[in-house]
């Protein structure tokens, strides 16, 4: 790599190990204050379905915003505007205060993946390696941050002092972006930087482009990204407080074991990430969704009662859970680059990050409301319901995708 491209993939390795840190340490402090303060199940999931829903729904105009402003002054914002969000939630301690906490994370955290992933592509001349190790340093932040979220909680106590604790990384990456150097489009040409004619133009043919896609077979693709997205927010905001339910051994120091089976949880999915994205360059993607997908809707009606056996099963079926809950996601980010033009890739995955993290994060006061008024069991039922939709969607694309063959090989 030139040192053009190292400094590029330092900046967006630590801005998206970051992200996923912040998203996936809200269930921690889920299950605090459910306890701390009272705040029923169904009100939780409202407030942090917010923060996760517009952690989606800006990726669009991240995107757009990226084109005319540049990458690197929002990633700066973006890591600025998530330390602030978690310093404003160390301060808070009422269910207004930490929703408008949970807002501000998911409106700075939004621009992150559309800005991140154009500076690779634009900036970076090595982009293949540059996007393995972005998508470690996610992989990172995802196992890890839930792991030092618990573990901060187990030796300070104060979830207040936790999230200002966290606060400062945001604001350390925020000072190293501002004053890297680099250059974006090192890897363009001269004729293709963005120019303020090329961003209206992109204006101009969003909606165009959009109808175009839509009318294609990415409508149902679109439709199994968003199921899946309402299953992995759905099961993964309350899990915490659900094996809090279920694991019964201890551990030393006073640590809460249901967090560290949750960060395991998460440790485990970046195999099954591993795994998914091999199984992209073997099989059709359309098969391996199908069969990854139904998996999920079986595992959604075992995962309770397998848990309540003994704690070797609780490692067990949560181990299991993990690997197939992220499986998925180089399954169907595959089949969306299989489905898309390329002049339209870009869009594309706009709107699957507004499927999986906008439209998904209804999973979150969904199942809040359902563990409130109905019980653990039919939360499951429903998600069960939710992959095996997607699963029949996948069907009809590998279908769609066989007769397509047979009908150029005739």
């Amino acid at each position: 790599m030139t040192p053009n491209d190292r400094s590029i993939v330092g900046l967006v390795s630590i801005a998206h190990a970051m992200v996923h840190t912040y998203e996936l340490s809200i269930p921690i402090f889920v299950t605090v204050w459910s306890d701390a303060l009272q705040i029923p199940n169904k009100e939780l999931g409202l407030m942090v379905g917010l923060g996760y829903a517009l952690f989606g729904l800006g990726a669009i105009p991240g995107g757009i915003l990226s084109d005319r402003l540049g990458s690197r002054g929002l990633i700066a914002m973006c890591l600025a505007g998530m330390g602030g969000s978690f310093a404003l939630l160390s301060v808070s301690s009422s269910p207004w205060a930490l929703t408008a906490s949970m807002a501000a994370w998911g409106i700075a955290a939004s621009v992150y993946h559309p800005a991140g992933l154009s500076l690779i592509s634009k900036g970076v001349t090595q982009r293949g390696r540059a996007l393995a190790l972005h998508g470690m340093a996610g992989n990172a932040g995802i196992a890890l941050g839930p792991l030092t979220t618990a573990l901060l909680l187990a030796w300070i106590g104060d979830w207040q002092w936790v999230a200002l604790i966290l606060a400062v990384p945001a604001a350390i990456a925020t000072a190293y972006a501002l004053s890297s150097s680099f250059d974006e489009h090192a890897a363009e040409g001269p004729d293709l930087s963005p120019t303020e004619d090329a961003s209206d133009h992109v204006l101009r043919r969003l909606g165009t482009t959009s109808r175009q896609l839509f009318a294609t077979a990415f409508a149902g693709v679109f439709a199994i990204v968003m199921l899946s997205g309402l299953y992995y927010r759905g099961v993964l905001t309350f899990l915490p407080d659900l094996l809090g339910d279920v694991v019964t051994f201890q551990l030393p120091l006073g640590l809460d074991s249901e967090h560290y089976v949750y960060a395991g949880i998460l440790m485990i999915g970046m195999l099954g990430q591993f795994v998914g994205g091999r199984l992209t360059d073997r099989f059709p993607t359309e098969a391996s969704m199908l069969g990854a997908l139904t998996l999920l809707s079986i595992i959604a009606l075992a995962f309770l009662p397998v848990v309540q056996i003994s704690t070797a099963t609780v490692l067990l079926g949560s181990a299991v859970l993990g690997f197939f809950l992220f499986l998925v996601q180089p399954l169907y980010q595959a089949t969306v680059a299989e489905y898309t033009p390329a002049r339209a890739r870009g869009l594309s995955y706009g709107f699957t990050y507004l499927g999986v993290f906008g439209i998904g994060a209804i999973g979150a006061p969904l199942a809040g409301w359902l563990l409130d008024t109905s019980g653990p069991m039919t939360l499951f039922g429903v998600l069960s319901a939710v992959a095996l939709a997607a699963a029949a969607l996948s069907g009809w694309l590998l279908l769609r995708s066989r007769r397509a063959d047979l009908a150029a090989s005739s």
